[in-house]
């Protein structure tokens, strides 16, 4: 695959489109990445995190509209994965500029950019690495699972010891197809105690949490734990 040529022809598409806005192309461009990472191979497993990560959006409404649309007008096929352990497919369109097939035009550029990306060699051993052993701690799926990049490994294990806020609360509740009453009891309950366990430490994962919770697996706890003002106003910081 030739890196230039694939790229030069998306934009082409992009200039004469008016249906794209920002949002479609950045989230394009995120995709491409992922392409390129994975050899520019016929279908390949992403994560939606990353994605919205990488091309800086904020809200899963945003990504799911996106990804559709480039779906519908044929920049790419989208095969969503109701498996949480197992990320969605997505197989990239082809586009040509020239008479010549984009397939024929290698890149000797593009060799260095996949290698920064998707490594052939262990830099500690120095050799190939074989196609059966996969590199640990690459957010590049394999076989199927969305691996997260341990880049951010400890800035990501503080993000979960407790909620943004409440609705971080109710939209995981909502994700495990829970009742929303339940995320409110599990939120009142969680910061009348001020985010600590049963044993006075302070949560370290509070999603973990939820899904005891979800499982009718709560913890005893004195009801006055729960007496909230009436007015409440989750909007606050915890």
């Amino acid at each position: 695959m030739n890196y230039i040529k694939l790229l030069h022809a998306a934009f082409t598409l992009f200039y004469d489109d008016e249906r794209l806005n920002p949002t479609h192309i950045s989230l394009y461009m995120a995709l491409f990445q992922e392409w390129n990472s994975s050899r520019f191979s016929d279908g390949f497993y992403v994560s939606r995190g990353v994605l919205m990560r990488v091309a800086k959006l904020g809200s899963k409404t945003t990504y799911h509209r996106c990804m559709t649309e480039l779906n519908d007008w044929g920049y790419l096929t989208y095969l969503p994965s109701n498996n949480p352990y197992k990320g969605s497919t997505i197989k990239m369109t082809l586009f040509e500029t020239s008479d010549e097939p984009v397939a024929d035009g290698s890149d000797t550029r593009l060799e260095h950019v996949a290698e920064h990306y998707h490594p052939t060699t262990i830099p500690q051993l120095g050799h190939y690495r074989p196609d059966n052993v996969p590199l640990v701690g690459r957010h590049r799926p394999i076989d199927g699972q969305a691996l997260v990049s341990t880049t951010n490994n400890t800035k990501h294990a503080n993000n979960i010891k407790q909620p943004k806020d409440y609705l971080a609360v109710l939209e995981f509740f909502e994700e495990q197809h829970a009742d929303a009453t339940e995320a409110e009891k599990f939120y009142d309950h969680y910061r009348a105690t001020n985010w600590e366990d049963a044993g006075g430490k302070p949560v370290r994962d509070w999603q973990a949490l939820a899904l005891s919770w979800i499982k009718n697996e709560k913890p005893d706890f004195d009801s006055d734990n729960l007496r909230t003002a009436k007015n409440k106003d989750y909007g606050k910081p915890l």
